[in-house]
């Protein structure tokens, strides 16, 4: 890792994951915002995230984690106490529901914060309260005119007016160089289809959108150019799909501030090393990002 290139900002959310399967609670520290900051570092880009954390057991966790990781940590105090996403997971798809430290999240921007974005490469955002018009404002001075990468990642259980967060999250997407879209993104925010929607946000002024439809693969459109990529098949069974956004979200950036793709072969590579690294997370219980060469052999088990 580049101790001396500036770390990339991630701004959104840190939590812990409490996963119930009918026989066992497992809790894991996770967010959306914190788990595509610790993928940054283990694929060697420097991080600082700048999210809520509350002064209790979970926040202690959350910052222990992310300590361990070497990602830099810039907490606004929870006043509630630590965010917790509960996911019981009995049959079928899981059951999300969230604490109210969750569903009342905000981050504050201070001396700090501010010193750590002026010279960010690029300010990666996921899982922001965009219904929060306060929020977004704050958010777009805070940031100014510098580059963004946003995955909107909006949660039922936390989305309180899904048209304005529509509208927050709207009004960055021309400053975005990359904006991540899912298929269930698409459904919940604009009750659309997926490809509708990533030409919409291309059109809307985005540098480059990705489209993640899960075992359909993802697509990635910029500049005129457009490339898609399978999903990855690696060794082993699918044990957790819980972060394989954020994965790709998180190599997809260190591709950015790596390699500047430009053309089709180079996005199209950018985009299948992201498949590969989300199919080796999805190996794994929890949402840590993970090398391909993990699944052969996992080297890397601090914290999990």
């Amino acid at each position: 890792m580049d101790q001396d290139a500036a770390p990339v900002v991630v701004i959104g959310d840190a939590l812990i994951d409490e996963l119930r399967d009918g026989r066992s609670v497992t809790e894991l520290v996770g967010g959306a915002a914190l788990n595509v900051a610790v993928g940054l570092v283990r694929l060697g880009i420097p991080a600082t995230l700048i999210a809520m954390v509350g002064d209790d057991e979970a926040g202690e966790h959350i910052r222990a984690y992310l300590h361990d990781y070497g990602v830099g940590l810039l907490a606004t105090r929870g006043p509630r106490g630590s965010s917790r996403a509960v996911s019981t997971r009995t049959a079928g798809e899981p059951v999300y529901a969230f604490n109210d430290a969750a569903q009342h999240r905000r981050v504050q921007y201070g001396d700090a914060e501010r010193a750590a974005l002026a010279v960010a490469p690029l300010t990666v955002v996921s899982c922001f309260p965009f219904d929060d018009a306060e929020q977004t404002a704050a958010l777009a001075e805070a940031v100014g005119e510098r580059p963004l990468a946003i995955d909107p990642n909006p949660r039922a259980g936390m989305l309180h007016d899904r048209g304005e967060f529509v509208r927050g999250f709207s009004s960055l997407v021309p400053r975005c160089s990359l904006v991540k879209i899912g298929d269930d993104d698409a459904r919940l925010l604009y009750a659309s289809d997926l490809d509708t929607v990533r030409r919409q946000l291309v059109e809307a002024g985005a540098d480059a959108v990705v489209a993640t439809a899960g075992a359909e693969g993802a697509s990635l459109e910029a500049a005129g150019v457009e490339v898609t990529a399978p999903v990855v098949s690696l060794p082993g069974p699918v044990v957790d799909t819980m972060g394989a956004g954020d994965a790709v979200l998180a190599s997809l950036v260190a591709s950015l501030i790596r390699d500047a793709p430009a053309d089709a072969v180079a996005w199209e590579e950018a985009l299948v090393q992201a498949m590969r690294v989300a199919a080796a997370t999805v190996r794994f219980q929890g949402a840590l990002l993970r090398h391909p060469d993990a699944v052969a052999m996992d080297l890397d088990r601090l914290g999990t």
